[in-house]
């Protein structure tokens, strides 16, 4: 089974001069845990919200936050991506993205067309939705 069938498509990125503020509400909006930053159709890096987490004042969207815990979502994305990506093409099986997952402990997979444009996001969660789908 190719990538193209189980990636997750359209996808919600951000911009690498985008706010924190902007990525903690679209993660607290959304049912997934990964962003593209992208400049077009160039794939810059990820961001996770584990990323986020550890960026933020742990008191942020608490009555406890203070300015300076508030001051942490001003950031911008470029400070806290991952910018040393493992990508999958679309035309990949999905074997060779298990095997991307086991051997660079990353859980997400951006997924470009062959002209390294991205087009997509696959997630081991991903996977195991069509493992468990097709047992059903």
């Amino acid at each position: 089974m190719k990538i193209s069938q189980i990636m997750s498509t359209p996808v919600v990125t951000v911009g690498m001069d985008d706010r924190l503020q902007q990525v903690y509400e679209i993660f607290n909006k959304a049912k997934f845990h990964h962003l593209l930053v992208v400049d077009g159709r160039k794939l810059q890096g990820v961001v996770s919200d584990r990323d986020l987490l550890k960026a933020l004042s742990p008191r942020v969207g608490s009555v406890m936050a203070t300015d300076h815990d508030n001051a942490s979502l001003n950031k911008r994305v470029h400070q806290i991506m991952s910018r040393k990506l493992v990508v999958i093409n679309q035309n990949q099986t999905v074997l060779h993205a298990v095997k991307l997952f086991n051997t660079n402990n990353i859980s997400c997979l951006p997924v470009v067309n062959d002209a390294g444009e991205w087009v997509g996001i696959v997630s081991w969660r991903d996977i195991f939705k069509k493992i468990e789908a097709m047992k059903s």
